[in-house]
């Protein structure tokens, strides 16, 4: 795996158990953050920006969360409050 130290500043270890963290690398690479992943070690994570680091901790939270939790989330972000309407 190719792991290229662009700006240190910028790299952030991520720590979460084993089995999540390849599903977390293959997912960044998807979308084509800069990271590395090597065996018995953390996973880096290159943020060039807050899109960038809001990308990796939707990734990470949802390898992490619970099935149920991300279903209740899920859940509360499609509730609307009922508004009454306007007349224009």
């Amino acid at each position: 795996m190719n792991c290229n130290k662009k700006n240190v500043q910028t790299e952030k270890m991520i720590e979460i158990q084993c089995d999540d963290r390849w599903q977390v690398y293959h997912r960044l690479q998807a979308l084509e953050i800069s990271c590395c992943c090597h065996c018995y070690q953390p996973l880096t994570a290159q943020v060039t920006n807050a899109t960038t680091a809001i990308q990796i901790w939707c990734v990470v939270k949802q390898a992490t969360m619970p099935r149920q939790a991300l279903i209740d989330w899920l859940e509360n972000c499609w509730q609307i409050r009922a508004t009454p309407e306007r007349e224009w």
